[in-house]
């Protein structure tokens, strides 16, 4: 009798990516047909006559493809598929039974299963199914690596973009860095105000000097001036020494000016007149200290419609406006999602010291669909949480917070202020919209989506 476990093909051809394909049937006439069948370059094909050494197998050497008899005296195919969409997510699996069922059929692929074969297998029909997995497979895994080089290529200053609006914000910040003495970064929340910041610092002469951050949306209005200014010993009761303010402690280097739009008019003035003078006086003192400081000022509110509305000082708008650096929402950058998402994923896996491999194509899917109204920021939180809480190695749908999965329909509906429409209708819109990302690329189309070719011209056909 054969043993439970046997693999027959090689590990490597010519360096290129090998395939690993695991058979799991009770019947071990079926495991050698299969092996016969499917035996090529490039394809290492394992075998297990017991459900339980194949799922030991999957958590061991992960296999991009498994094909499943629906039924075994241990365990049925059903359970398994289950069990090991649990263990990896992003395995390609197909069921295998002698007992067809349009129910069972469609059971298991909603339960995740990629197809489903009738026993006995059609050497033709299996042959051409594994070989589109094996195709895909293999262009998932140069993809992968071309993502990598692009991490690498597409990494500026603790900020990753490869869209033309970050390419020119990295272009921006090379060309301003050098020369600034006032700049002010507008973004909303969350878009990586403060890492601009930082790299506006890093690349300027004062690089070697400290830099320092006011968040001015958290300094009560009272504490303002003693907080960037300083204080003397005596000038309020409680200072009983003695303290630098911010601007001296950034002398030779950088203040950052997080939320100015929060800072008080009266305060404004004050700011204004360091900006020019280049002197701050500290709290209880007549004496003026010079202060060589570059500013670096951020808002996510509109400044100009604050001046309008008097409730910020025009002439300080000006000053700090000289170099203005916008920061583009997520949503205005898509592009650039997979290199941010393998960025935080590596990240939070060397953290968390996880072997996370990555994210399932259907949960790259639901993350393409989300608008991100907390922008990047809430990518990294969302992928944080995930890579945090993960048990396996692959993030799925399952690991992402409620409001995304539940996101879709009621997002369409408010962007475009029309009804709701069918699933079915929103599935071939978000299909088309991707096709055209990916200029008409159905093999990358698919992959993105997180479903065969097959179904991708289903719903193209779909009106």
């Amino acid at each position: 009798m054969p043993s439970p476990m046997s693999y027959a093909g090689p590990q490597t051809v010519n360096d290129e990516f090998t395939v690993s394909l695991l058979a799991i049937d009770d019947d071990p006439g079926s495991l050698d047909f299969i092996r016969d069948a499917l035996t090529q370059e490039g394809v290492e094909i394992l075998t297990a006559s017991d459900p339980q050494r194949g799922l030991d197998l999957i958590a061991r050497l992960h296999p991009q493809i498994v094909l499943l008899d629906l039924r075994m005296p241990q365990m049925n195919g059903m359970e398994l598929l289950e069990r090991i969409m649990e263990a990896d997510p992003g395995t390609d699996v197909i069921l295998m039974t002698a007992h067809q069922s349009i129910e069972s059929a469609v059971e298991a692929i909603q339960k995740g299963a990629f197809d489903y074969l009738t026993k006995p297998l059609s050497l033709e029909r299996l042959r051409g199914l594994v070989g589109k997995l094996v195709a895909d497979a293999r262009e998932r895994h140069r993809a992968l690596q071309l993502d990598r080089q692009l991490l690498d290529a597409y990494q500026f200053e603790g900020m990753v973009g490869r869209s033309p609006l970050m390419l020119e914000v990295f272009a921006r910040i090379r060309r301003v860095a050098p020369h600034f003495r006032t700049a002010l970064i507008t973004g909303t929340t969350g878009t990586g105000k403060e890492l601009v910041a930082r790299a506006l610092h890093r690349r300027s002469p004062v690089a070697s000097g400290p830099f320092a951050v006011c968040n001015c949306s958290a300094v009560v209005e009272t504490l303002f001036e003693s907080e960037l200014f300083g204080y003397v010993k005596g000038a309020f009761t409680g200072a009983a020494q003695d303290k630098i303010g911010l601007f001296e402690y950034a002398q030779g280097g950088t203040l950052f000016l997080d939320e100015i739009g929060e800072m008080p008019l009266a305060m404004q003035a004050k700011l204004l007149r360091v900006l020019e003078s280049r002197e701050i006086q500290r709290v209880g003192s007549p004496a003026t200290r010079k202060v060589d400081v570059r500013i670096v000022a951020a808002t996510n509110r509109n400044l100009g419609v604050m001046v309008a509305e008097k409730q910020f000082r025009e002439d300080l708008y000006y000053r700090l406006s000289m170099v203005e650096i916008s920061l583009p929402p997520l949503l205005d950058r898509k592009e650039d999602l997979p290199l941010l998402e393998r960025y935080f994923v590596e990240r939070f896996a060397a953290q968390y010291d996880k072997p996370i491999r990555g994210l399932t194509r259907r949960a790259q899917a639901l993350l393409a669909r989300y608008s991100w109204p907390g922008n990047v920021r809430e990518l990294e939180n969302v992928l944080g949480n995930a890579c945090m809480m993960l048990q396996g190695n692959m993030i799925d749908v399952h690991d992402m917070p409620e409001r995304l999965r539940n996101s879709l329909p009621k997002e369409t509906a408010a962007a475009t202020g029309e009804p709701l429409l069918s699933l079915e209708e929103l599935n071939r819109r978000h299909a088309v919209q991707v096709l055209e990302k990916t200029e008409g690329n159905k093999a990358r189309a698919a992959e993105i989506l997180g479903i065969s070719r097959a179904t991708l011209y289903r719903l193209l056909e779909e009106k």
